[in-house]
């Protein structure tokens, strides 16, 4: 299933895809995250009873989950990213990780802002776990049955921000509508296995970063067993999995963000989560 929240006719609302258009399911749950918790079964049979009500045209898509748990992230993930900063590290033994607010983050086909206060805007794509059951302590052998469905983020950086602080990156990953995520959810069990997912971005049609989740120093297991260490996964968490080289900083000169700019973060497992760039109004 492709489960999304959207707007329209200015009401918000929840769904799934079916064919090009949107089957409304609010009568079920009052939103996604409830969903989450409730019973597929009656979500999918009401999927395949239902005609759809919207076109997807016709919609403002809204972040999957309005208001998401506790959003993690993990930092320099892939092999060949952490090869980037050449400075000689071996891999890590553990995860790097910090966290976003969800006002950090907007909808597909919504625009990503870039402030007033910096030139330095970056993409990041990558691929989110959206947690469906909640554990603590989590084995690796136990991990997937936790996941409730994947979807896309464009992990947007103001990468002069990132270094204000010593130890930490909170700044400059939260920025108001800085990233995005989208455009739905698609459940596990659609997916494919989770060490064989890809994830590509373009800007302006010229592709950035090619991924693919076999390359992960730490795999999706890996992620869960580490963070449900020290934190109760719940139900509507999303854990965003890193992102492969080739982000705006690391090209000579960077590749940095302007107005006008369409970012694309896509997997084919998943969908395609579409952005444009513009400049933040500020009053």
């Amino acid at each position: 299933m492709k489960l999304l929240s959207y707007e329209i006719n200015g009401e918000t609302s929840w769904g799934a895809v079916k064919g090009e258009g949107v089957v409304d399911l609010g009568d079920l749950h009052p939103n996604l995250m409830h969903a989450i918790e409730g019973d597929p079964d009656t979500i999918g049979k009401a999927i395949e009873e239902r005609e759809a009500n919207y076109r997807l045209g016709d919609i403002a898509f809204l972040p999957p989950l309005g208001a998401p748990g506790k959003i993690f992230c993990v930092g320099v993930n892939y092999r060949n990213r952490n090869a980037e900063y050449k400075d000689g590290s071996d891999e890590p033994p553990y995860p790097s990780l910090f966290m976003r607010t969800p006002g950090s983050l907007t909808g597909h086909d919504q625009e990503i802002l870039r402030p007033p206060e910096s030139e330095q805007f970056d993409y990041e794509g990558e691929i989110v776990m959206i947690i469906g059951k909640a554990g603590r302590r989590i084995k690796p052998e136990n991990a997937a049955e936790h996941v409730f469905g994947l979807t896309l983020m464009n992990e947007g950086s103001i990468r002069d921000w990132l270094r204000h602080g010593k130890f930490n990156v909170t700044q400059g990953k939260n920025f108001e509508k800085s990233g995005s995520v989208g455009p739905w959810i698609v459940t596990s069990d659609e997916t494919g296995p989770f060490d064989q997912l890809t994830v590509t971005t373009e800007v302006n049609g010229e592709q950035r970063q090619n991924g693919n989740t076999g390359d992960l120093m730490f795999p999706f297991s890996r992620i869960i067993e580490y963070v449900s260490t020290f934190a109760e996964l719940l139900p509507g968490d999303m854990i965003a999995t890193g992102t492969p080289p080739g982000a705006g900083a690391r090209f000579d000169p960077p590749k940095y963000l302007k107005p006008g700019d369409v970012v694309e973060v896509a997997s084919p497992q998943i969908g395609v989560l579409r952005n444009q760039v513009a400049d933040e109004t500020v009053s």
